[in-house]
């Protein structure tokens, strides 16, 4: 990686950071505002519900659009765009306003994640690829466990209006840095090659593509009944305080976040789908320790092995979808089938464990989670059989994705 890239890597790491940190603070709190409003449990799940349907529906179009038009121009005006929505939050005066401001705050997500993670991808030197999305990863890790930590500080300290201007206030951060620090679009590896990126037909018919994104769904669906429900299951079956909830709810992603590095330094040594597989192995077994907790120490080494299974597949299957785009010309576009396999992920778990709970016991949606990861395994395996994913070569007449 040459100096100008590193220089473009630093820029994107350090906006990311503040930005995911920023909407951290505040996405925890938006329940509590949205009661304080006058919500119920339906408006509060038509609350999120919103970000993860306009997100889903517009990510493959920003991905889209910057393998055409360049990276920075979404980057920018999404984060922008973040700064706003924080002062909107504050005006806001009833439930629908929220709803409408989360279906905006989810398309302007879609304008920032996936370009971000292509436009990392772009500056990844070839072999790197692992070593680079830990990296990076870690921004966004790192930056989702401290959020929600910082803003019940601030909340609890200062008030909820002041944790809608510190998201605010890092929004403008990260977007002065990408506007000042990001080289002119024109000179983007993406807009000087001027290659036409691979048709989505053949994209999302190949079947290295389709097993990474299956994969990322049943393994953030994961995420989501932990995000969503344990802190439930942690209040009604054990009384745990809202601190220490907060504790496990974090944990695993922040031991994620710290392995990503050394195992993306793995995932360029070692078979890349061993590492894949023995990670959704690792999460398999913590999502269905869950099930049997018996108290606080039970789940809060269950939120460690979680993370630590999390933070040995995601760092390959990144590198993966890295080499994959690179081969493709199509970066933005590979990142947003991934990122599109997150949200779907995240909207599934939580609406299984809630049918699990409501039929069932709130234990059985742990077993659901362990269930669901092991058909992610499966799909994966099938999907990617004997595919080369260190080096994008495939076996016989399982072709890969021809060059651009």
């Amino acid at each position: 990686m040459n100096s100008v890239h590193r220089r473009v890597f630093a820029t994107l790491f350090f906006s990311i950071f503040t930005a995911v940190t920023g909407v951290g603070i505040v996405v925890p709190l938006l329940p509590v505002y949205a009661h304080d409003l006058g919500a119920s449990g339906l408006y509060i799940g038509l609350i999120f519900g919103a970000f993860s349907l306009s997100r889903t529906f517009f990510l493959p179009l920003f991905g889209r659009l910057s393998d055409r038009k360049g990276r920075k121009p979404f980057i920018v005006a999404g984060l922008f765009s973040y700064a706003v929505i924080s002062v909107a939050f504050i005006f806001s005066i009833n439930v629908e306003t929220l709803i409408g401001i989360r279906f905006i705050q989810g398309i302007t997500s879609a304008m920032i994640m996936p370009v971000v993670q292509a436009y990392v991808g772009d500056i990844t030197p070839k072999g790197k690829e692992g070593w680079i999305m830990g990296l990076f990863n870690m921004s966004l890790m790192i930056g989702l466990s401290a959020g929600p930590m910082i803003g019940g500080v601030i909340k609890d300290r200062f008030s909820l209006r002041d944790a809608f201007i510190s998201m605010g206030a890092l929004s403008i951060i990260a977007f002065v840095c990408s506007l000042v620090f990001l080289p002119p679009t024109a000179k983007e590896n993406v807009v000087q090659k001027g290659r036409v990126p691979l048709q989505w037909s053949r994209l999302i018919t190949d079947p290295t593509l389709a097993g990474l994104c299956f994969f990322r769904l049943a393994y953030t669906a994961c995420i989501g009944i932990i995000w969503g429900f344990l802190p439930v299951f942690a209040d009604t079956q054990f009384s745990i305080s809202a601190s220490a909830i907060g504790i496990l709810v974090t944990l695993g992603i922040f031991v994620s976040g710290v392995i990503q590095v050394p195992m993306g330094w793995a995932a360029d040594r070692f078979e890349r789908k061993r590492l894949v597989l023995l990670g959704g192995a690792i999460v398999t077994a913590s999502v269905y320790a869950f099930s049997h907790a018996t108290g606080f120490w039970y789940m809060f080494y269950a939120s460690i092995v979680f993370g630590l299974g999390g933070g040995i597949c995601m760092p390959a299957l990144m590198a993966v979808a890295v080499l994959w785009g690179s081969r493709s010309e199509a970066m933005g576009s590979v990142m947003a089938l991934l990122t599109v396999a997150h949200s779907l992920g995240m909207l599934l778990g939580s609406v299984l464990a809630g049918v699990m709970m409501d039929l069932f016991e709130l234990r059985h949606a742990f077993m659901l989670g362990s269930l669901t990861m092991v058909a992610g395994i499966l799909v994966f395996l099938v999907c990617t059989w004997r595919r080369d994913l260190n080096h994008g070569t495939a076996h016989r007449a399982a072709q890969p994705i021809p060059e651009g």
